[in-house]
């Protein structure tokens, strides 16, 4: 482990204990809101990934907020509140790690809180968004004009509070208690089979694996072997640091067994085949040469009251011998 994976750690751990520590304070009130306002976004980009269409997003000062849409799939639309809320927190840990990779996260959600402006926000709304934006364009500017690095630190406290505020919020509302404007609740409403505590516990746990994900991915990007190597390139380095995965004699062993074995049954597969196939012709062949078999034994109509003779072509005196 290197200087800088030691400092993210470092940096991250001071964070989730600052966290959790005031989170319930106004001091962290203003990024509750941001995290609400993900949650709000999320639904309304899976309406629009789902060719839906977006009437209004809004923030409200306790904390909660709405999305108004028609059409798109519900299916997709209802879970992707606390679904996003956590993927967003996993994307901005994951790339607080890069210069590069934190200026695009940070210029995506600059993006979005302006983007979002257009779908008839409510004050409170307008307020954070535009406060957000314009503190996350000026880091933008310090980062790459002024003093670097700055940005990372932002970005992974964003991240940071996502994540963490994201899984409390969805212990909160889906775990600990059954909330029936919830969107677990609603998911229930859709699917009886799925009972709300149920689906929150599988939403908190998605939040956790993000999370550690998003370290992970972060940790690799900010290793000795990922240095010289781009972002996509870094996540497939091996400990090399040539960008390849490499597998030992075992693994190589195994599948070659597996693609033999495969082959052996394609091979065995065809041959059947191929065995039907000439006895469907043999006997089609046999049948179209086959000479035409007759009934050799005669057949008598004998008319009421006569009798037959011992012969064709005989008759007897008591009666007439049809043919």
């Amino acid at each position: 482990m290197n200087d800088p994976q030691i400092a993210f750690l470092a940096l991250y751990l001071i964070y989730a204990i600052l966290i959790l520590l005031f989170h319930h304070t106004f001091i962290l009130y203003p990024f509750r809101l941001l995290t609400t306002f993900l949650h709000e976004l999320s639904h309304a980009l899976a309406c629009w990934i789902s060719c839906g269409r977006v009437h209004a997003i809004n923030v409200y000062n306790n904390e909660g907020g709405v999305t108004s849409y028609v059409g798109g799939c519900r299916s997709l639309i209802v879970p992707a509140g606390y679904v996003g809320a956590s993927l967003w927190g996993m994307a901005l840990v994951m790339t607080s790690g890069g210069r590069k990779t934190a200026t695009g996260a940070a210029g995506l959600l600059t993006g979005m809180l302006l983007l979002s402006l257009c779908y008839a926000p409510n004050r409170t709304m307008i307020l954070l968004n535009l406060t957000y934006a314009i503190i996350t364009s000026v880091f933008i500017y310090l980062e790459w004009k002024v003093y670097s690095p700055i940005l990372h630190y932002i970005v992974l406290f964003y991240g940071t509070f996502v994540g963490i505020h994201a899984l409390f919020d969805t212990y909160h509302d889906t775990v600990r208690r059954t909330v029936l404007r919830s969107d677990a609740y609603a998911c229930y409403e859709m699917y009886p089979c799925c009972l709300p505590k149920f689906v929150g516990l599988q939403w908190a746990i998605l939040n956790i694996i993000s999370q550690l994900l998003g370290i992970w991915i972060a940790m690799m990007q900010l290793s000795d072997a990922c240095a010289n190597l781009g972002w996509w390139e870094c996540i497939g380095v091996d400990g090399d640091g040539d960008g390849n995965w490499e597998f030992g004699d075992k693994f190589w062993e195994w599948e070659e067994r597996i693609v033999g074995d495969i082959e052996d049954y394609v091979w065995y597969d065809q041959t059947i085949k191929n065995c039907r196939t000439a006895n469907d012709n043999v006997t089609h062949n046999a049948a179209a040469y086959r000479p035409n078999q007759i009934d050799a034994t005669p057949s008598f109509e004998t008319a009421p009251g006569a009798t037959t003779g011992l012969s064709v072509g005989d008759a007897t005196k008591e009666g007439t011998a049809v043919v």
